[in-house]
């Protein structure tokens, strides 16, 4: 009976140990999710559409449901985590706006990356409970949730992915916009 007993406390101990190595500290969850945002932005394969809204084609990961939405607003949903995508059509992929806008002293990350066409940032704030509100953004794209630190990582990945989409389909609108301006005055 003893040697049963030891067995048990044994294996429990262990099932302790094990889950605690494999949690991630804060740090590394908030540097994961920058650097996995980092290398969406610079992935140079095209991200394809794969949902319509609005006769306007757009890439949503297989999870998130549309709540509802406009030419400037989204809410999108997975269970009870809703996404806030916000598309400001007046500004370009190099506006520094909503970066601007973003920029706090409780952000435990802000950080942006450009190449030639874009602008992009990535913001980690902890929230008032156990959470994190995480932001992505592209120029006039914005994108908002509340995450957990085990999420940190993946919803970092598909709102860049919903960024970069919607950012690089709005530059052709952009482009075309200025130059029919340009020819009417």
């Amino acid at each position: 009976m003893k040697s049963c007993i030891r067995i048990i406390i044994f294996a429990l101990f262990m099932v302790l140990v094990l889950s605690g190595c494999s949690l991630k500290s804060e740090e590394n969850a908030v540097m994961d999710a920058k650097e996995t945002a980092r290398q969406v932005f610079e992935e140079q394969t095209p991200i394809e559409a794969n949902h319509e809204i609005n006769e306007r084609a757009l890439y949503l990961p297989a999870n998130l449901e549309v709540q509802s939405g406009d030419e400037t607003n989204l809410i999108l949903e997975n269970g009870d985590q809703t996404f806030i995508v916000f598309h400001n059509t007046n500004e370009d992929n190099k506006s520094e706006l909503n970066y601007h806008s973003a920029q706090t002293d409780k952000a435990l990350v802000l950080e942006s990356f450009n190449d030639d066409d874009k602008l992009a940032y990535i913001r980690i704030l902890p929230d008032e409970g156990e959470g994190y509100e995480l932001q992505i953004g592209i120029g006039g794209v914005k994108i908002t949730t509340y995450t957990t630190l085990a999420k940190l990582h993946k919803d970092a990945q598909e709102m860049m992915k919903m960024a970069k989409f919607i950012s690089t389909e709005s530059q052709y609108a952009y482009r075309l916009k200025r130059s029919v301006n340009q020819v009417m005055i």
